[in-house]
């Protein structure tokens, strides 16, 4: 009777063991899984910071584009003008740019050639 309790004590000793070195890896795998875990956040809140960047970047070429194109159809109007002048005769061909229209001297004879923008 004292060798069976012996040997049921001797299995429980080994189950115990058994769960111990269960625990010990599960611990370790633990610890792995929160480094990771706090590795992929810090991840998360570069990406998050990168992405902020690239939307205000993103912004800002944006409204470069639009100030582009705004003076892409300016040029654009002030070249249909130029041209419908040449063909009225408005403008001559042989005109240098300082005697143009678009290049007139302001009143006065000291003052600078300005040139003359159009805006609409």
């Amino acid at each position: 009777m004292k060798n069976q309790q012996i040997h049921q004590q001797e299995l429980k000793i080994s189950e115990l063991e058994k769960i111990a070195e269960k625990n010990v890896y599960l611990e370790e795998k633990l610890q792995v899984l929160q480094q990771q875990n706090e590795d992929l956040r810090e991840q998360i809140d570069k990406n998050v910071a990168v992405s902020r960047q690239l939307s205000e970047e993103n912004a800002n070429l944006q409204v470069h584009v639009e100030m582009e194109s705004k003076e892409k159809k300016r040029l654009s109007r002030t070249n249909e003008e130029l041209l419908w002048r040449l063909q009225t005769g408005e403008l001559s061909p042989h005109m240098t740019p300082s005697s143009s229209p678009i290049h007139r001297p302001a009143s006065g004879p000291g003052s600078p050639a300005r040139p003359h923008s159009y805006h609409q």
